[in-house]
């Protein structure tokens, strides 16, 4: 068994990004807006349908979480990201940033490993 095949198994199948593709798309998330707001009915699953919609159309999006939400910003980026099977990318103050590669719509290019 080859190195890539235990870093798959360890993930889940899901392809983990390096730093200089975080850096990278840290980069590109600068000039989004946020597309979403999390609010006090929390992460649904109706929540996640939209979020993975969204990733799907758009690779890269950012959430904001509203005050009225019972939930740490980095506690909901991780929980998303973990339901949606994205990338955490980042979190500042109350938004955060997640990534996941589109099956049908790629288009964002990450810098090689």
């Amino acid at each position: 068994m080859n190195l890539s095949s235990f870093s798959n198994i360890r993930t889940g199948g899901i392809k983990v990004i390096t730093s200089k593709q975080r850096s990278y798309l840290k980069k590109l998330a600068n000039s989004i807006e946020p597309i979403f707001q999390l609010g006090k009915n929390g992460i649904t699953d109706s929540f996640i349908d939209q979020i993975e919609d969204a990733l799907e159309a758009r690779e890269l999006i950012k959430v904001k979480v509203l005050n009225n939400s019972f939930l740490d910003t980095k506690e909901a980026a991780n929980e998303v990201a973990k339901r949606s099977n994205a990338e955490f990318v980042q979190s500042i103050g109350s938004k955060f940033v997640i990534y996941r590669e589109s099956e049908d719509n790629k288009r964002i290019e990450l810098p090689r490993k």
